[in-house]
């Protein structure tokens, strides 16, 4: 029987039939054939959300085949991607072309597909989620139609499906808005975190990317900012916090310890006040956690199910090895982030019914209205996206 399990081996499936998916004809018939017989049908990248986007599902698509640059814009900036490309070889892609993503997150082992699907960013106060980069996608639909969507047509689907969480159909090709490539510079220091704190607005404002993290049960953060540069890039490149190169070799980190994860968005003005909360739970409740917590900032966007829709966000994130247990820590932190009214990374644990979704969300209804009319069985939905769906 095949076998699938997430990135740190936390959530696991065994689903009735893995399909390695070559070509969007391909894609397209096996969601055709998966809605005639009334099998669920979910796409897998690299396994590295933490939240039950693909388990139990009856069949499983990896279309990591599906990768490279299709085509490129130079003068626009534009390019059509595989949905099965992964970032850390997208970088490099771009850059033969001139060009650069506009930002990353700090992993780049994903598919383009899949970073997507929940939202996932780096930081940076003026700098947007992946999702937003979307300008265009081709899908293959459950009638096993394939449609391409952008905001000129299918305008609702596009907007919809920035943001599909793998619940519209299989993304077989994907278009990115890009930037001319860019060099950066990086450096980290240590501060206590009060001091930090109290700088926080003006590290911020100050810098293109900034984020830090936190050690629990002491008093010391790491800070990292990153700016643009016109140095030359310097090989060999240093260790993280040393680094001055092309963007794609300076955002990315290696992250080889398993854990698990959950992460929150709250509005930018709210972040300082949500970060010590955290701070007095650790020091005075989960005094055993080891793991550092990370603050990241995020620009509004307007993509429906964004955590940062319609307001400058901070992103608070908080860890645990994945040999350990974590459901108590992470619910007593999930009530401080709510207290905030924060809104969970889709990619990442969360506690949350479809009733508290839709009250975070003031696009919710919309999304499933969209995403049910291009698939009124359900064929790309699992148990998890049934149990929320309203």
């Amino acid at each position: 029987m095949p076998h699938w399990q997430n990135w740190s081996g936390r959530l696991a499936s065994k689903p009735d039939q893995l399909s390695f998916i070559y070509s969007e004809q391909q894609a397209a018939a096996l969601a055709r054939a998966c809605t005639t017989s009334g099998s669920s049908l979910r796409a897998v990248g690299s396994g590295h959300s933490h939240a039950e986007l693909v388990v139990d599902g009856d069949v499983i698509a990896d279309l990591q085949a599906l990768s490279g640059i299709i085509s490129a814009d130079i003068d626009s900036g534009t390019v059509w991607v595989g949905g099965g490309t992964k970032i850390f070889t997208l970088g490099p892609a771009l850059h033969r072309h001139g060009l650069a993503l506009p930002n990353q997150g700090d992993i780049d082992q994903q598919s383009i597909s899949g970073v997507t699907a929940t939202g996932t960013h780096g930081t940076g106060a003026s700098l947007q989620n992946l999702s937003s980069r979307v300008i265009g996608a081709r899908i293959a639909l459950a009638n096993g139609d394939i449609v391409e969507c952008s905001a000129e047509h299918n305008s609702e689907l596009w907007q919809a499906s920035r943001l599909h969480l793998g619940a519209f159909g299989l993304i077989t090709a994907l278009q990115l808005q890009c930037v001319p490539a860019y060099r950066l510079a990086e450096r980290s220091w240590k501060l206590p975190l009060q001091e930090l704190l109290a700088d926080l607005d003006g590290l911020i404002a100050d810098n293109r990317h900034c984020e830090f993290f936190w050690h629990p049960q002491t008093d010391t953060a790491d800070l990292k900012v990153i700016n643009p540069t016109s140095a030359a890039p310097k090989y060999p490149l240093g260790s993280e916090g040393e680094r001055c190169s092309w963007s794609y070799e300076v955002l990315p980190n290696h992250r080889p310890h398993l854990h698990t994860e959950m992460e929150y968005s709250v509005a930018a003005a709210q972040g300082p006040a949500c970060m010590q909360a955290i701070q007095s739970l650790l020091n005075t409740t989960f005094t055993d956690v080891r793991w550092p917590v990370e603050y990241r900032t995020l620009a509004a966007d307007d993509v429906w199910l964004s955590t940062a829709f319609a307001r400058d966000t901070v992103t608070i994130s908080v860890h645990q090895d994945v040999n350990l247990p974590d459901e108590d820590y992470y619910r007593a932190c999930e009530e401080i982030f709510l207290a905030f009214d924060g809104r969970p990374h889709w990619g990442k644990t969360n506690f949350l019914d479809g009733t508290q979704l839709e009250a975070i969300h003031a696009k919710w209804q919309d999304w499933w209205r969209v995403r049910d009319s291009v698939d009124p069985s359900g064929t790309f939905l699992n148990p998890y996206l049934q149990s929320i769906r309203p």
